[in-house]
């Protein structure tokens, strides 16, 4: 049966993103969202941010929150802002990625020299490595191990330090296009994270991992979710600093950079037009490669809908620097890929191959090319 591919008539959201929407205008439910923020009473939930904040603030001089951080833009955003807007005392938790560049590394070293009590996780690499490479190969999801991590890692950091606040920076669902259930409520749970951000796969991918005796039970203390009883127990309210304010990633960097010593590269990241975001791991790279493979909207696509959405860029400029830079394969990085995932070029290719959407792609010269014009929509 034949079904109709499109874009959103704002920005470039396509129709194959998952949990996607469309209004009878054609705009997606991002642009939505950004259309109705700008008569959304931030007011009110600024007072509910503060309340919050007092609810949880701890009464014996310790942290008060988490604030889940790479170094890069977003997460030094929101502790500059709780820290010297809010006067709260944040804790900042960071959780090793596989392959960090030396610029995130720097970048984080920076952000926490400016001025932040810190919390390095390091999940066991080895276990890590095995979860990150059942999510290449069984999910088209390259870091899946540590996806898993910044959220449970994190959670298992709460209730060491006794703190109940997580403050998260966005969620992606609600500003860049998808599930549109947490537009009005600050907080979220467990079953979100698993359902939405590891994309219902969270316990296949541990029993696989366990049943091929790769992992023992044992490994897996900072890979796995406490139970509703523990986070009952433990008080626990995950949020959204988006939730809060108007979410504006080019703010976050501006702020971040004068505040917190963020740096950007000195070239453009692989596919895409920025070069501020997302420096953190090389992974990053192969995710968003991935997602273009499977879906028809890469790295360049999300950032031109950020700034369209913003007012910085026409849709008509958007669409020139997708098709420029959407489809760059990550060459620079395969070596580092194979290397840690101890695979052939062959064996990498054949799990792009897997995952790749047939449908929007054929095959020229050893590499996916598509067959869509963006912004046209088309049948499959």
């Amino acid at each position: 049966m034949e079904h109709k591919v499109f874009w959103c008539k704002n920005c470039l959201n396509m129709s194959t993103r998952p949990r996607i929407e469309f209004d009878q205008r054609g705009w997606c439910n991002a642009c939505v969202w950004a259309e109705e923020k700008k008569t959304l009473n931030w007011k009110l939930r600024e007072e509910e941010l503060v309340k919050t904040l007092e609810k949880h603030q701890s009464k014996d001089g310790g942290f008060d929150c988490i604030v889940p951080c790479s170094g890069g833009k977003d997460g030094s955003y929101v502790a500059y802002n709780l820290k010297h807007k809010y006067g709260m005392n944040p804790l900042a938790v960071t959780i090793r990625p596989a392959l960090s560049l030396e610029i995130g590394d720097q970048n984080l070293y920076n952000f926490i020299n400016s001025g932040y009590n810190h919390i390095h996780v390091s999940p066991d690499p080895k276990v890590m490595q095995i979860l990150n490479k059942y999510g290449f190969v069984e999910k088209g999801f390259p870091y899946y191990g540590w996806l898993i991590a910044i959220h449970t890692a994190v959670i298992r950091t709460a209730f060491n330090f006794n703190i109940s606040l997580l403050f998260y920076g966005e969620d992606g669902e609600v500003e860049y296009g998808g599930s549109i259930e947490n537009n009005n409520r600050a907080g979220y749970d467990i079953n979100y994270m698993k359902r939405v951000y590891l994309e219902g796969g969270y316990e296949k991918v541990l029993e696989k991992s366990i049943k091929d005796k790769l992992i023992d039970v044992k490994d897996l203390y900072f890979f796995k979710f406490p139970n509703e009883e523990d986070v009952k127990k433990h008080d626990l309210f995950f949020t959204h600093w988006s939730y809060y304010e108007n979410w504006d990633p080019y703010r976050n960097y501006l702020i971040a950079k004068d505040h917190c010593g963020l740096q950007e590269k000195d070239d453009t990241n692989t596919g895409t037009f920025t070069n501020f975001a997302q420096n953190d791991q090389a992974l990053y790279t192969l995710h968003a490669y991935l997602m273009y493979l499977k879906f028809g909207f890469g790295r360049a696509t999300q950032d031109a809908g950020i700034e369209i959405r913003r007012g910085a860029m026409s849709r008509e400029q958007a669409i020139n620097l997708v098709k420029l830079y959407d489809n760059q394969y990550p060459k620079q990085f395969i070596d580092v890929y194979l290397n840690y995932y101890h695979m052939t070029q062959k064996e990498f290719e054949d799990v792009l191959d897997k995952w790749v959407n047939k449908k929007l792609f054929t095959k020229r010269n050893n590499r996916w090319e598509p067959i869509f014009e963006v912004g046209t929509d088309f049948k499959i």
